[in-house]
């Protein structure tokens, strides 16, 4: 897949556009939501370059061939108030704290990140992706770097306490609707010096290591922060905004006062990595596997190469410490493999939790990732889970910090992650009980009840299925199918060269995506009512047609005529006619910045 993406001199360069409308910022522009540069559009609009009336700019016939080696916006002359030593401190450098500091960064915000080891922990933590995460990578200009290291993941196969098949996990079908394969296995510790080293390419990003945050005071002007060095010395900080992306014991969320709420699962397991040799894949399964026998509940599945994992419940009675001693878990593996089949790369032992945080923010001071929840693993989801909380996150804090957005905006990330989070995590709960049953009368029902459910046919059901819609937060208030379900992503075909994705052309900001059968004078007119930072496109339309259909039943599923996308891909809402769409600007003028007077128009459509 090319990565590339819209040079920001294409505007200027001449080319002629067909069926997209794009504005440039108004200096005096009312309304911030729609007005706030895309801090990763892939284009640079100036917002000091108003112009006296809206330019119409589409796609053009022939696409730049250079290849984007970094995203990321040169910082705005906006600086932290001479008080504050940064915008946002991020406590942790994980994953979910690199993604953090990446999308921070890329948009100027001044950022500093401190985490207290010096080193990635070298052994396999998170196992898969799915293509929301791999589509984020794509945002961030990471893609290539990191497809390198991804492989499909295969089928689930369930097996009940016969050996009968009881339950198929799949992935859909092509053509992919994000544009990327929908489930993936990945190596943590390269992705995530990948992730690190991209961070530290950006200007406004410091990264300290080594260093331990003891604690956290805020007031209403920013928030200090306690630093230990690994030397002894301390030192303190002032930044706008706290991020705590330090794991499942974060000092944050201590420091905070915030708790978290048990949604009733607690199983101590056995993770397992082993690299496996020739002479192994050979007699180990070509599917991943749930094996759902209530004498030992056992999850096996296929990593990048030779890389295996397997999962392996721990009975009652049983010293985890004991169970993780080598020639321990090589008898616990003795159904797959030998010792002369591979090497042990990781075992440990963990207690698989479903815990959501009750609150996700105190004033200037945020929770993320395993700070704010854990789940079982059983669909690959927890460090989806963080990537997801940050992305949210990332760009309601850049509206805030640099155009002027209320607070009230940073209220949503709450609202919407936590209602998100904890909906995913209970449909993750429900698998693993299925999955751990330790009663032979209940897991023979159980069996019988999934098979008869099905008429003894069993179906694959793709692991997309399972994931929720945001239900709560920055969405229209007229409920659709749509609203709230992440917006698909097309191959845009290209007369003059190859295909690209959607985001590669039309960046990330917010985008009014219009059906065929719309009037194009409704963009014209969204336009207008938002005064510039708004990207319409009507698909169908010469410059703006897909090669694979995916846009196409995608409107005709949900039976609409216009989506407005949100710029973390995630639909605000669908209308069918003109005063739908007015009808959204008119409910998002309540984060219009209050001193700018703006009302939004009502079309006379």
């Amino acid at each position: 897949m090319e990565n590339k993406h819209l040079d920001a001199r294409a505007s200027s360069s001449g080319w002629k556009m067909h069926g997209i409308y794009r504005y440039s910022w108004a200096r005096q522009v009312a309304w911030v939501m729609l007005s706030c540069i895309d801090y990763l559009s892939q284009q640079h609009r100036d917002p000091n370059n108003s112009l006296n009336s809206a330019m119409l700019s589409t796609l053009p016939t022939g696409w730049p061939s250079h290849e984007s080696k970094s995203p990321h916006l040169a910082p705005r002359p906006q600086m932290p108030k001479s008080k504050l030593d940064c915008e946002v401190a991020i406590v942790g450098f994980g994953p979910t704290g690199a993604v953090a500091a990446a999308l921070l960064g890329a948009c100027g915000i001044q950022t500093r990140v401190f985490e207290s080891t010096h080193t990635i922990y070298d052994k396999p933590r998170a196992f898969a992706l799915d293509h929301e995460i791999i589509r984020l990578f794509q945002q961030l200009g990471l893609y290539h770097a990191v497809s390198a290291h991804l492989e499909p993941f295969t089928d689930s196969v369930y097996y009940g306490v016969d050996g009968q098949v009881i339950r198929r996990m799949s992935t859909v079908a092509p053509p992919y609707p994000l544009g990327h394969f929908p489930s993936v296995v990945f190596t943590q510790p390269v992705v995530e010096s990948i992730l690190r080293a991209h961070v530290q390419t950006l200007p406004c990003v410091g990264v300290s290591l080594g260093q331990t945050l003891t604690q956290l005071r805020q007031d209403e002007h920013g928030v200090t922060l306690h630093l230990q060095g690994d030397d002894g010395h301390t030192h303190t900080l002032r930044a706008g905004h706290v991020l705590g992306c330090d794991g499942a014991s974060s000092a944050v969320r201590a420091q905070t006062g915030m708790e978290l709420m048990d949604l009733g699962f607690d199983q101590p397991w056995l993770v397992v990595d082993a690299l496996v040799n020739e002479q192994a894949l050979s007699k180990l399964p070509n599917t991943s596997a749930q094996y759902c026998h209530p004498d030992r509940p056992s999850t096996y599945l296929i990593g990048p190469g030779r890389h295996r994992r397997w999962e392996i419940s721990i009975n009652p009675g049983e010293d985890p410490q004991e169970m993780c001693q080598p020639d321990r878990v090589w008898s616990l593996l003795a159904p797959w493999l030998s010792p002369a089949d591979g090497t042990l790369w990781r075992q440990a032992s963990y207690r698989f939790h479903a815990l959501v945080a009750k609150s996700w923010r105190q004033g200037r001071v945020f929770i993320a990732g395993d700070a704010a929840h854990q789940q079982p693993p059983f669909l690959g989801q927890g460090l989806c889970q963080g990537l997801r909380d940050v992305s949210n996150l990332s760009w309601k804090l850049h509206a805030v910090l640099r155009a002027g957005a209320p607070d009230a905006l940073l209220e949503t990330y709450a609202q919407e992650r936590q209602a998100h989070v904890t909906d995913l995590t209970t449909r993750i709960k429900d698998i693993g009980q299925l999955i751990g049953e330790r009663d032979l009368m209940r897991a023979r029902s159980r069996d019988a009840s999934l098979l008869a459910a099905v008429h003894g046919q069993v179906q694959a059901t793709p692991r997309q299925d399972v994931q929720p819609a945001l239900r709560a937060g920055l969405l229209a208030h007229q409920s659709s199918s749509a609203r709230g379900t992440l917006f698909p992503q097309p191959w845009l075909a290209n007369p003059h060269g190859p295909s690209r994705l959607m985001d590669d052309v039309l960046g990330c900001g917010w985008r009014l995506v219009l059906g065929p059968a719309a009037d194009a004078a409704w963009g014209k007119q969204a336009i207008g009512m938002t005064r510039g930072g708004l990207t319409v496109v009507q698909w169908g339309r010469a410059g703006f047609v897909e090669t694979e259909g995916v846009l196409q039943r995608w409107f005709e599923r949900h039976d609409c005529q216009a989506a407005l996308v949100r710029p973390d891909h995630y639909v605000y809402g669908t209308a069918q006619d003109a005063s739908g769409v007015a009808t959204w600007f008119d409910e998002l003028s309540r984060f219009s910045t209050p001193n700018r007077g703006f009302k939004p128009r009502r079309s006379s459509a």
